[in-house]
C-alpha cells in the first residue's frame, strides 16, 4: 500500500511545523516556499558582516515548543541552545527620563515595579496568579481544539470555564482593575502588541501574555531566531520531508471539489491527497477558482488587521551600553498611538518602538566591537510612502532613539541599514495590505469568530499559520500546525497531542 501524501505551500513556522507533523506521521511531504529561504517572517540575512533575524525576536513559550519537539520525538536542547534572557527587557518612557529593566523574577521585579506604583506588588500577584490560572485553562482546553461551530465553542467546559477566561472584558478596562499607574497599565499592555492588538478592542483574556511574560521567562537561541525553523527543516528531513525555494505556487488544483496538488509559477504540477497552505488565508483563496472560495472580498476587507511595521535592519560602530537585548520606548498618549493604527490611519506622529539588539547577547550577529540593532515602528497598515519619506521617517526614528535611549550619535555611526515596510511585507509575503502579523486578535476575531483552518469549499484543503486558529505568534502558529493535522486524523480532542498516530 502506498503512503499517503501531502503539499504544503509555504515555508514559515506553521507550514514547517505541519510538514515534520505529517512526514513524522508517515506522509510523503514536499514543501513549496516561494521565496529564497524557509521561515516565512522568521527568514535572516547577512550583509557587511552583520546577520540580522528579519522578523520574530522573542522566544516565548517555551511549554509550547517543548510540547511540540516532544510531539516529533525530539528534545529542544538538542536543536536549540537557549539562553535565559536578563534582564528580560527594558522599558523607556519618552519625554520623563525614566527606564526600568524587568527580569521575570518577581522578587527582583517587585521592588523596582512599586517605584512605579507604590503598592502595586500585592496586586502583580494577584494578577500573575490569575493570568496563570487562565493560560493553563487556554492550553488545556480551548488553544488544541479545532471549532466548527458554536456548539463546539460554547459547550460545558466552556460554559463551565469561560468567564474565568474574561473573553467579553477589554483588556485595558480589566487591567485598570488591578493598576493605578500609566506606566503600570503599559507594562501589563504592551505584551499585546505581539498579537498585533489595542487594549482598547482586545478580549482580557490576553491577560494571559503577563504570565507568559513575568513567570515563564524570556529566552534566545543563540544564533538568532532562524535557529528554530532551520531545526524543523532538519527533523522534516529526517523523516523524509523534501523542501523546495524559490517555487512561488499559482494555483491550488482541485478536482471534483477536492484538493489534489498545486501549480507553481515554473508551470510545473504537483499532485498529492491533501494541501495545506501556510500562506495567509486571503491570499490562499486567490489560488482557487472564485467559486471555490470560503469568503469574499468584501469579508477581508472587513477584517481588522494586525498593524504593519516600519522596520530598521541596522549595523552599528561600536557597542550601545543603554540598550541590552530587548528594548521598548512607550510614547506618552498611547490611545492616541492607537488610533492612529486602528482608527485614523497616519504614519505615527509620536511612535512608540521597539529595538532589539541580539548582539548584546550574541558576538556572532556582529562584527567585533559592532551592534546589531532590529528597530519597529508599529503603523497602520496600507500607508504609503515615497524613497524620500520613508528615508526622512528613518531619520526621524533615529534621532528618536539617540534622544531617549540614550544613544550619542547613532546616525553618524550607522555602517549599514536597510529599510523594509508595509511594500515589503506585500511582495515577500503576501500580508494583506502590508501587515505585519495577520488578522488582529479583537473580540470579533478571536476563536470561533476567526478563519477556520479548513475550506468550506474544497476538500481536503487545510490552512496553518497567523491567519487561522489560535492565531499570531511562532508558538501560536505551532498550535496551529497541530489543529491542521489534528483536522486530519479527525481528533476533535481539546488538549495538546503526546503521540501522532502513522497515516
Amino acid at each position: 500500500m502506498s503512503k499517503q501524501s501531502a503539499i504544503v505551500i509555504g515555508g514559515g513556522i506553521g507550514g514547517l511545523g505541519s510538514a515534520c507533523l505529517l512526514a513524522k506521521a508517515g506522509y510523503q511531504v514536499e514543501l513549496f516556499e516561494k521565496n529564497e529561504i524557509l521561515g516565512g517572517s522568521a527568514g535572516i540575512f547577512s550583509a557587511e558582516g552583520f546577520t540580522f533575524d528579519m522578523g520574530p525576536s522573542w522566544y516565548l513559550m517555551p511549554d509550547v515548543f517543548e510540547n511540540f519537539f516532544s510531539l516529533l520525538g525530539e528534545k529542544v536542547e538538542n536543536h536549540l541552545d537557549l539562553v535565559k534572557l536578563g534582564p528580560s527587557y527594558q522599558i523607556f518612557f519618552k519625554d520623563k527620563g525614566k527606564k526600568v529593566s524587568l527580569y521575570s523574577d518577581l522578587e527582583r521585579d517587585i521592588p523596582t515595579l512599586e517605584a512605579i506604583e507604590p503598592g502595586c506588588g500585592k496586586a502583580l500577584r494577584d494578577y500573575l496568579e490569575r493570568s496563570k490560572f487562565q493560560y493553563e485553562i487556554a492550553l488545556a482546553g480551548f488553544m488544541y481544539k479545532n471549532y466548527d461551530t458554536v456548539f463546539d465553542f460554547f459547550n460545558k467546559q466552556t460554559m463551565l470555564q469561560g468567564p474565568k477566561l474574561h473573553v467579553f472584558e477589554k483588556m485595558n478596562k480589566y487591567v485598570e482593575r488591578f493598576f493605578s499607574t500609566d506606566e503600570m497599565q503599559k507594562i501589563m499592555e504592551y505584551q499585546l502588541v505581539f498579537l498585533g492588538s489595542s487594549p482598547y478592542d482586545t478580549p482580557a483574556l490576553y491577560n494571559i501574555m503577563s504570565h507568559i511574560d513575568f513567570n515563564m521567562g524570556v529566552y534566545y537561541p543563540m544564533g538568532g531566531i532562524h535557529e528554530i525553523p532551520k531545526a524543523f527543516v532538519r527533523i522534516g528531513e529526517k523523516y523524509g520531508a523534501k523542501y523546495h525555494t524559490n517555487a512561488p505556487a499559482t494555483k491550488i488544483l482541485t478536482e471534483d471539489g477536492k484538493a489534489v496538488g498545486v501549480r507553481l509559477q515554473d508551470g510545473t504540477e504537483h499532485r498529492a491527497d491533501l494541501v495545506i497552505c501556510n500562506a495567509t488565508i486571503r491570499h490562499a483563496e486567490t489560488l482557487l477558482e472564485p467559486s471555490e472560495r470560503t469568503f469574499t472580498d468584501d469579508y477581508w476587507e472587513k477584517r481588522t488587521l494586525a498593524p504593519s511595521a516600519f522596520i530598521l535592519y541596522l549595523g552599528v560602530e561600536g557597542k550601545i551600553p543603554t540598550l541590552t537585548h530587548h528594548n521598548l520606548l512607550f510614547a506618552p498618549d498611547w490611545k492616541a498611538g492607537f488610533a492612529e493604527i486602528f482608527d485614523n490611519p497616519k504614519w505615527p506622529t509620536d511612535p512608540s518602538l521597539y529595538v532589539c539588539a541580539p548582539s548584546v547577547t550574541d558576538p556572532n550577529v556582529a562584527p567585533e566591537g559592532c551592534e546589531n540593532l532590529f528597530v519597529l515602528v508599529p503603523m497602520a497598515p496600507g500607508m504609503k510612502a515615497t524613497e524620500s519619506e520613508l528615508a526622512a521617517y528613518a531619520d526621524k526614528t533615529l534621532a528618536l532613539m539617540e534622544k531617549e535611549m540614550d544613544i550619542p550619535n547613532l546616525r553618524q555611526r550607522i555602517k549599514y541599514q536597510r529599510i523594509f515596510w508595509a511594500k515589503d511585507f506585500i511582495e515577500r509575503y503576501n500580508n494583506d495590505r502590508g501587515t505585519a502579523l495577520g488578522l488582529a486578535h479583537t473580540m470579533n476575531q478571536t476563536a470561533i469568530l476567526r478563519p477556520n483552518n479548513i475550506s468550506k469549499k474544497v476538500k481536503n484543503l487545510y490552512y496553518a499559520g497567523a491567519s487561522t486558529n489560535p492565531g499570531i505568534g511562532m508558538p501560536i502558529c505551532l498550535i496551529s500546525a497541530e489543529l491542521a493535522y489534528k483536522r486530519i486524523i479527525k481528533d476533535k480532542t481539546a488538549g495538546h497531542m503526546t503521540a501522532l498516530p502513522s497515516s
